[in-house]
C-alpha cells in the first residue's frame, strides 16, 4: 500500500540558521520519522517545504526541535493574495471538517521582511469571509489556529512592494521555543563565563539524540549548561572537570552587579532550579587525562565544549620537574601542580575516550574553534571508530569560528586505536594569541603614526600663525 503524502510548512525562527539542517535531520533519525522536501531548503529562508505521511510525525518532530516555531499543514500558497483565495475557494469543501459550530477558531497574519499594523493585518484577515467558519473567535488557545504569512525576502531595509511568496494553512504544531526563554542564563543560579547559551545547549542535545533514560557526560563540565539541556530532555548526568573553584562555585561572579557568589551556587543548584535533581548523578574534580572510568563504562552520548585557552585555561595534572615525588608528609595536603594542555592533546584524548566510553551508534558532540581562512576538513579531529556526521559553524568574530561536530561510533576500537597520534590539528590558542599582539602592534603603530601626524600639522598651523602675524 503507497503511502500518502501530504504538504506542511516548516516556520524557523532566524537563529543559528546553521544548524537548522543537523538539528532536523537528527530528530527525523531519533524518531524514525519519514519525511521528504518538496523543495530544496535554503538557509537564508525561513521556511521549509516538506511532506509527511503523518500529522503525528510533524507534531513529534516540532515536540522537540528549538530551530522550529511552527508546523503548518499547507492549504494555499501562492505568489499574490488574489490567487491564494482562488486556489482556497477551489478547495472550500476540504476545509469544513475542521470546522463546526463546537470548535473556536483564530487566523493569525505575519509577515517577513516588513512591517504590517495592526489595521493592515486586520484588512488580509477580512478576505477570508469565504471560508466555512462556524465556531466563536478565540484568541488565546482556540481550537483551531488558521496562519496566514506574507514572505518579502531578507531586505528588511528596502522590501519589495509585493510579497515574493504567501501560505496559508493549519496550525498543527509549534517548536520548543518556549523552553530556551526556561533555561535562560539570566535567571540562572549558577553560571560563569563561558557558560553555554540555552538554545545551543539544546541544539547539541538533540544533535546527540538524547532520549529518556540516556546516560550523558560532560568530561568539561564548567557551570554545568549542557548537563540542564540533557536533562530537559530526559537523561541521567555526570560532569567532571578539572577547576575545584568553578565547581565549588567559588571563582569571581560572572554577573557584573554581583559582588559574592552565593554559598550555594554550584551545578547541582542549577538542576534543583529547574527541578531536575532526579536526572542529576553528580560532577567530579578530575583531570581527563587521568581516566578513573572500568573499560565496560558506556555512556550513550558526550556533549562537551572542551576550553580553548583563551577566557578559560587548558591545563592538566602534571609537573615539568623530572623524577618529581610527594613525600608522606606533605601528601595530605598537596596539591597538584599544573602544566599546559594542548588543543591538539585534548582533541585527540577526547576522541580516543569517546572510542572506548561511547556506545555503539552513541553520539559526541563538541565545539572545535578555528580559524575561517585557514579551515579545511582535513584539520577537523578524525578517529577510526567515530564517524563525523554533522559539522555546523557559528562565527565568533571575523577571523575565527568555531565548528559544532557530531560524531557517530560505528565499531570498538583496536588496541592500537586507543594510542593515535594528530599531526594535523593547528593550537587554536597559539595563532590566536599571536594574532592579537598583532593586532596591537599594528594599532600602536598606527597610533603613533596618528599622533606624528598630528603633531606635524598643529606645528605647521602655529608657525604659520606666527608668520601671519
Amino acid at each position: 500500500m503507497s503511502k500518502c503524502w501530504k504538504k506542511y510548512l516548516l516556520w524557523f525562527a532566524q537563529e543559528h540558521i546553521e544548524f537548522r539542517i543537523a538539528e532536523i535531520e537528527s530528530l527525523l533519525s531519533l524518531f524514525k520519522i519519514d519525511m521528504r522536501y518538496d523543495e530544496k531548503p535554503l538557509n537564508q529562508e525561513p521556511f521549509w517545504l516538506v511532506e509527511f505521511t503523518s500529522e503525528t510525525d510533524a507534531q513529534l518532530l516540532a515536540s522537540r526541535s528549538v530551530s522550529l516555531r511552527n508546523c503548518i499543514e499547507l492549504w494555499g500558497r501562492a505568489n499574490s493574495l488574489e490567487h491564494l483565495h482562488s486556489t482556497l475557494k477551489a478547495k472550500r469543501d476540504l476545509f469544513v471538517p475542521h470546522f463546526h459550530s463546537q470548535k473556536s477558531f483564530k487566523i493569525e497574519v505575519e509577515t517577513f521582511g516588513k512591517h504590517f499594523s495592526q489595521n493592515e493585518k486586520v484588512s488580509k484577515l477580512e478576505t477570508f469571509d469565504y471560508l466555512p467558519l462556524q465556531g466563536k473567535v478565540k484568541l488565546k488557545n482556540p481550537d483551531v489556529c488558521l496562519q496566514y504569512i506574507e514572505y518579502y525576502g531578507n531586505k528588511h531595509l528596502n522590501p519589495p512592494e509585493l510579497p515574493y511568496e504567501i501560505f496559508f494553512g493549519k496550525l498543527i504544531a509549534s517548536g520548543l521555543r518556549q523552553l530556551i526563554q526556561k533555561l535562560s542564563l539570566k535567571t540562572r543560579k549558577f553560571i560563569g563565563n563561558t557558560t553555554m547559551d540555552p538554545q545551543l545547549s539544546l541544539l547539541m542535545a538533540n544533535q546527540a539524540q538524547i532520549q529518556s533514560g540516556d546516560i550523558i557526560l560532560d568530561p568539561f563540565v564548567g557551570s554545568g549548561s549542557l548537563l540542564v539541556a540533557a536533562a530537559e530532555f530526559g537523561a541521567y548526568v555526570f560532569g567532571s572537570d578539572i577547576d575545584y573553584l568553578m565547581l565549588h562555585g567559588k571563582t569571581k561572579p560572572s554577573r557584573i552587579k554581583q559582588k559574592k557568589r552565593a554559598e550555594d551556587e554550584n551545578v547541582y543548584a542549577n538542576m534543583k532550579q529547574y527541578h531536575l535533581e532526579s536526572q542529576y548523578l553528580d560532577v567530579l574534580i578530575s583531570d581527563f587525562t587521568t581516566i578513573f572510568w572500568k573499560p565496560s563504562m558506556q555512556f550513550d552520548a558526550i556533549i562537551t565544549d572542551p576550553p580553548y585557552g583563551i577566557r578559560e585555561a587548558t591545563e592538566r595534572v602534571g609537573t615539568e620537574k623530572s623524577n618529581y615525588v610527594v613525600s608522606e608528609e606533605h601528601l595530605a595536603t598537596h596539591v597538584p601542580a599544573k602544566i599546559e594542555y594542548g588543543i591538539p592533546i585534548i582533541y585527540r584524548d577526547l576522541l580516543v575516550f569517546a572510542s572506548k566510553h561511547l556506545k555503539v551508534s552513541g553520539k559526541l558532540v563538541c565545539w572545535f574553534p578555528v580559524f575561517r581562512e585557514d579551515y579545511n576538513e582535513e584539520c577537523l579531529p578524525t578517529h577510526p571508530c567515530l564517524k563525523l556526521i554533522a559539522n555546523c559553524e557559528q562565527p565568533l568574530s571575523k577571523v575565527t569560528s568555531r565548528r559544532l561536530l557530531t560524531f557517530e561510533k560505528t565499531r570498538p576500537p583496536s588496541i592500537e586505536e586507543l594510542n593515535i597520534e594528530y599531526s594535523t590539528i593547528q593550537d587554536f590558542r597559539d595563532k590566536y594569541f599571536t594574532i592579537r599582539e598583532e593586532s596591537r602592534k599594528e594599532k600602536r603603530l598606527k597610533n603613533a603614526s596618528l599622533k606624528k601626524e598630528n603633531w606635524e600639522k598643529y606645528m605647521t598651523n602655529k608657525n604659520a600663525v606666527e608668520v601671519h602675524k
